[in-house]
């Protein structure tokens, strides 16, 4: 139990540090959400842990990130009206993401000549974690590998995303919603919420339509490549 409890305090403190960082530094390669779990990764490997020892501490973590997400309705419905006024934009924007993130990913891999379980593994990758492993393991893929691959995409998306942003002079909030949720799912949503509290909520709705649509239509662009 104290182990667990060493952990988890290391993690917390882990991440304040680099938020204290990052908001005096606000430059992308220090974003806590990615200082976080290199920094995590590099002290577990340094003292030797196993993950089933750090995990004990750090599932509590994990646990908590229902009701946190759930807590982002709130934010949801104060700007309910924008989500009402832009719907069919971003349903048709995020379906094409989605779909696109789908079968880029399973089709290079069966380019490459993966196998068909690392086919799988890798093709809902874009959703977030949770509909991510159940889509591997409904479509017989690897879970530690799709864990894996999703959490780089959601690091690439907050690395990336920004320059996109930036390039391309993305001003309306909408739209940096729906690229951030959907290339970058849960952790786009944190790095939607610098721009605006609009551009979070439309993070959050587009996150959570990219992993029903990845739920529905993964199966089906798995089975093409198999």
């Amino acid at each position: 139990m104290m182990e667990a409890i060493l952990w988890l305090g290391c993690t917390v403190a882990i991440y304040w540090v680099s938020r204290r960082i990052y908001g005096l530094y606000p430059k992308l390669y220090l974003t806590p959400l990615l200082v976080t779990p290199v920094a995590v990764i590099a002290l577990v490997e340094i003292a030797g842990v196993s993950f089933e020892s750090y995990n004990k501490g750090g599932e509590w973590l994990t646990g908590m990130m229902e009701p946190a997400t759930i807590a982002l309705s709130v934010l949801l419905y104060k700007h309910l009206d924008v989500l009402r006024n832009h719907a069919y934009v971003i349903a048709a924007s995020v379906s094409c993401g989605s779909l696109a993130a789908i079968v880029t990913s399973a089709g290079l891999a069966h380019l490459f000549g993966l196998r068909a379980e690392l086919v799988s593994s890798l093709a809902p990758r874009s959703a977030t974690t949770p509909v991510a492993l159940a889509v591997s393991h409904m479509t017989g893929g690897i879970t530690s590998v799709t864990a894996l691959a999703t959490l780089i995409t959601g690091l690439l998306g907050i690395l990336v995303g920004p320059l996109i942003i930036k390039w391309f002079h993305f001003q309306s909030p909408v739209s940096r919603g729906v690229l951030l949720g959907t290339s970058a799912h849960s952790a786009g949503i944190r790095q939607a919420l610098e721009y605006s509290p609009v551009s979070g909520s439309i993070a959050m709705v587009s996150m959570m339509l990219a992993s029903f649509i990845t739920l529905c239509g993964t199966p089906w662009i798995v089975w093409l490549f198999r």
